[in-house]
């Protein structure tokens, strides 16, 4: 017997979780072809802070790696619980950045984020529609 108002919840979960990767992975795509421009932006943005140049070279070069890689395995539904904790950690940093610099805008976008890494790491049980689902290695309910 087909359970609609539970495929219903799968497929809602399945594309809130697409969205969020199709977000992050084009954050990351069009930062890579200008890495060298981004570097230069972050370093004279947390010029006045008691950030050290050798860190934020290393952020900047992380971050578009971190958010396509982030992008792809949501996107394919791949190492799921993996990707939203790292997605997560993401904002901490990019809040800690934005909060560093006073720019209260940029944090309250970064707390958005944050509630959507808490939503789909929250109900990761409906992970249903996914690779990690075709894997056997789902966090949905039939596998605990």
């Amino acid at each position: 017997m087909c359970n609609t108002k539970q495929n219903s919840k799968d497929l809602a979960y399945a594309l809130l979780r697409l969205a969020m990767g199709v977000n992050m992975f084009v954050h990351g795509l069009v930062r890579l072809p200008k890495l060298e421009a981004f570097n230069t932006w972050m370093l004279g943005y947390f010029q006045d802070t008691f950030l050290p140049e050798f860190l934020v070279n290393i952020m900047s070069y992380t971050i578009p790696f971190v958010e396509l890689a982030v992008g792809v395995l949501l996107i394919l539904g791949l190492f799921t619980r993996q990707a939203l904790l790292a997605g997560a950690l993401l904002m901490v940093v990019l809040l800690f950045g934005a909060c560093l610099k006073e720019n209260w805008e940029w944090a309250a976008f970064q707390m958005i984020y944050a509630i959507f890494f808490f939503m789909l790491s929250y109900f990761i049980e409906l992970n249903k529609v996914s690779i990690d689902k075709l894997r056997g290695k789902c966090d949905c309910e039939e596998n605990k």
